[in-house]
């Protein structure tokens, strides 16, 4: 009996030492995920299957149907045809492109400079990019409008770019991330001989990879899905974002739920793939970049 006693004592204990949960409590959590799920990945299903209906089958049928009887391409192609859709989402690449490079090195350098140097109002900057997060968007716009058209950049991708390009989240989640980096690697790196720039491109900015993965996939998705800026500061169709383009089929082809849907499949599918290449960096720089409480 007491040969077998510590195996079962320690069948009743996870590996980080805590006791199982029961399993009613293990089958609520499953439900409770299964819950959030369809919930959150539900809408996008019933739209990439209402995209893959052809015109003679139901999309308001009763039960509702998520696998089509007969999978089609066409509305895609129609799509295509009707605006041109890939042009679009060539200019809402560039724009992303371009924010995700400007996110990346301008809040690598500035959340560097607020964690690891020391200069006067040092303080002050890191609260003046928590109250840049408190202001809305729509109360500066016209500022930022006016702004461009100072500069005569209205009606061009730079424009759409510009407000965009350095984030104050960012910046915290990075200023977060080089902080939490132990201190005696670059006082060892100093006492070799290596400068500022040497420490940050070397020793840092290596450490942070899955901060800035969390920074690239932020920026990326802001500027994929801006909306209201691109629309007031564009006016010619072929400068149009993406997200502009699309509003066409809200309109004209409203009835055609299948293009809509396919528009939005179109619209949704580069987000999908930017964070299935870099959900490992993500889900490890959420901790790297936390905010201390």
């Amino acid at each position: 009996m007491s040969a077998h006693t510590p195996s079962r004592t320690l069948e009743k204990f996870t590996a980080d030492g805590g006791r199982r949960p029961p399993l009613w409590k293990l089958a609520l959590r499953y439900l409770l995920l299964l819950a959030v799920f369809a919930i959150l990945v539900g809408p996008f299903l019933w739209q990439l299957s209402t995209s893959l209906k052809g015109p003679t089958e139901d999309i308001y049928s009763y039960p509702p149907k998520l696998l089509p009887s007969h999978p089609t391409f066409d509305n895609f192609k129609k799509v295509a045809d009707l605006i041109p859709v890939w042009d679009f989402a060539l200019n809402s690449l560039k724009v992303a492109v371009a924010n995700v490079l400007t996110n990346c090195l301008g809040a690598a350098l500035a959340g560097y400079a607020l964690a690891r140097l020391r200069f006067g109002g040092r303080k002050l900057t890191a609260v003046a990019f928590v109250m840049a997060m408190l202001v809305p968007v729509e109360s500066i716009i016209i500022a930022q409008f006016m702004t461009m058209r100072d500069l005569q950049l209205n009606n061009t991708l730079i424009a759409v770019v510009l407000p965009g390009c350095v984030g104050a989240l960012n910046v915290l989640l990075m200023r977060n991330a080089f902080a939490n980096l132990p201190y005696e690697i670059e006082e060892a790196a100093y006492c070799d001989g290596a400068n500022a720039w040497q420490r940050f491109t070397r020793i840092a900015l290596p450490s942070v990879k899955g901060t800035l993965a969390v920074v690239a996939i932020f920026s990326f998705m802001g500027a994929w899905d801006d909306f209201l800026w691109p629309l007031i500061v564009l006016s010619d169709q072929a400068n149009f974002t993406l997200t502009i383009g699309l509003n066409y089929l809200h309109g004209t082809f409203a009835n055609n739920q299948r293009l809509v849907a396919a528009g939005t499949v179109i619209a949704v599918a580069p987000l999908i793939a930017l964070f299935a290449c870099l959900q490992r960096y993500f889900f490890r720089g959420v901790g790297e970049g936390a905010v201390k409480g």
